[in-house]
């Protein structure tokens, strides 16, 4: 058995607007100055954190969702993340003990520190307490004995006074205090309807954002002492995740995508049952297609394992990048790669046209509402888009791309490739979503189940096409997102590590159309 012992801190805090990512950020980058190779990562979905990971430590931020791709994946893609790395840093989501809702422990900071072995530094907004800050932290230390709180670090520290009396009152609860950061005007990371702003969009004001955590990380917080609480952290019985390994050993999708308007191919059950069908699309349906498909995130139809046909050498993905869409997993880009594709990113704001021999496109996450009219008036590329999806292309769309792919985006004409409208509103649709694919598509066979997760201030009218991506059965019932010839649009953002057969079939299909 493969072990592996990568030092590791778990930056949590008791609830959000503590300070993890300012400690985090800051952490990260002070490392890295003093010539550590630095892993950053993030519990949960986030895509935005990360991109401030990455300008600090200068390698790929990397998230770990034990909702979306499973406890059983959290240490293989950390270590994925880790290698070569002296460190890694891991900034936890909302409070240590904060999940899945309805889920218990499953996917909080504390459930992720569990599962990578490593100690929690918990980061306690200090401003209006003193000697209480020995209670909470007690508390916290205390809730779940498999999670080791080995340090605190005390954030907007008012005064030399205040500073002593939290450092009294937490030595006589046998914490460790390794850093006291004072209350000074707060870090220039502004805020809009989804959080912080993207670093791909502010740039330089990022670069000092970073460098101004950094600076107060390292003047206030022992760095030696949580490096040497982080060689304290356990090993780690598994490999690393690898693209190439999951795509070998994972079994190929068993159906092609049918052609518009074509029935929908039958095949048999497990034991010699009846032949499986599509389920009628209507939110009553979607129990019976779970039940006909119980097991785990990704299980569809059974289907014998056989050789990967041998490749005819690379076909060129395209993949959305730019200030539009900087929400991307980079094990996506990995596993395509892994498939035999040639990812190539070209930015929607810029570029007039696709890249050249593009024979697929993906388009994620991002804020294409703040660039309704600048995305609206490249009207080559909506054009090239438009294009591409009509011949039959594989085009992968979550969110943002969703939202892009419609006709018009507030008012904004968009690419027009899907007969639907989006708009921005005030309520705010955020949360983890248990799926089932309920249309053949370019990504994933009806009955594939997948999580996602869901989160914007936006609306689509209509909600789901005639073929739908998804059925959504929590927090209600419901169809969600549009598979139309090689299309598939859909407001949820998924990991395809959890399920890495949809990068393969999407690269066949690139091959195929």
């Amino acid at each position: 058995m493969v072990t592996s012992s990568v030092p590791r801190l778990v930056i949590a805090a008791p609830s959000s607007g503590s300070g993890k990512t300012t400690v985090a950020t800051g952490l990260m980058a002070a490392f890295a100055a003093r010539g550590l190779a630095v892993s950053p990562h993030k519990v949960g979905p986030d895509y935005i954190d990360p991109g401030y990971h990455a300008l600090a430590s200068g390698r790929v931020g990397r998230n770990l969702d034990a909702y979306l791709c499973g406890p059983e994946l959290v240490a293989p893609l950390f270590l994925h993340g880790a290698r070569g790395c002296d460190i890694a840093v891991v900034e936890g989501v909302m409070g240590m003990f904060d999940g899945a809702a309805g889920e218990g422990e499953l996917a909080s900071t504390a459930h992720v520190a569990k599962l990578l072995r490593a100690p929690v530094v918990l980061v306690v907004d200090a401003s209006s307490q003193s000697r209480s800050v020995a209670a909470l932290v007690h508390g916290f230390a205390s809730w779940d004995p498999e999670v080791r709180v080995g340090g605190v670090i005390l954030n907007k520290v008012a005064s030399d006074r205040h500073e002593e009396l939290l450092r009294e009152a937490l030595e006589s609860a046998g914490v460790p205090v390794f850093g006291v950061l004072r209350r000074v005007a707060q870090v220039d990371t502004p805020s809009r309807h989804l959080g912080l702003v993207p670093v791909a969009e502010r740039r330089g004001a990022a670069v000092d954002a970073v460098a101004a955590m950094a600076e107060q990380v390292r003047a206030g917080c022992d760095l030696d002492g949580l490096v040497s609480l982080a060689r304290g952290a356990g090993a780690l019985s598994c490999a690393a995740w690898d693209a190439a390994e999951v795509l070998a050993t994972s079994p190929p999708t068993p159906l092609p995508v049918p052609s518009p308007g074509a029935a929908a191919p039958s095949t048999p059950l497990p034991g010699g049952s009846a032949p499986w069908t599509p389920a009628p699309q209507t939110p009553e349906a979607l129990d019976s297609a779970q039940a006909a498909h119980p097991g785990a995130r990704g299980t569809a139809r059974p289907a014998p394992t056989q050789p990967h046909p041998a490749s005819d050498g690379p076909v060129r993905v395209a993949v959305a990048g730019g200030p539009a869409f900087t929400f991307s997993y980079a094990e996506h880009s990995e596993l395509l790669a892994a498939a035999g594709a040639e990812v190539i990113v070209f930015d929607p704001l810029r570029d007039e046209q696709l890249p050249v021999g593009a024979s697929g496109l993906v388009i994620g996450g991002g804020f294409p509402e703040v660039y309704a009219a600048e995305l609206s008036a490249n009207e080559p590329l909506r054009k090239a888009v438009s294009a591409l999806a009509e011949t039959g292309a594989p085009v992968a769309a979550e969110c943002a791309g969703l939202l892009y792919l419609c006709r018009e985006l507030d008012g904004q004409p968009m690419c027009g490739v899907l007969d639907a409208s989006a708009r921005m509103e005030d309520t705010l649709t955020l949360g983890y979503r248990d799926a089932v694919a309920v249309s053949d598509s370019s990504l994933a066979v009806a009955g594939t189940r997948m999580r996602g997760h869901e989160f914007h201030r936006t609306v689509v009218e209509p909600a789901a096409g005639d073929a739908a991506a998804w059925g959504v059965r929590v927090p209600r019932r419901r169809l969600e997102g549009f598979v139309q010839r090689g299309v598939h649009a859909s407001y949820l953002h998924t990991h395809w590590a959890s399920v890495p057969s949809v990068a393969r079939r999407f690269v066949e299909r690139c091959r195929t159309s």
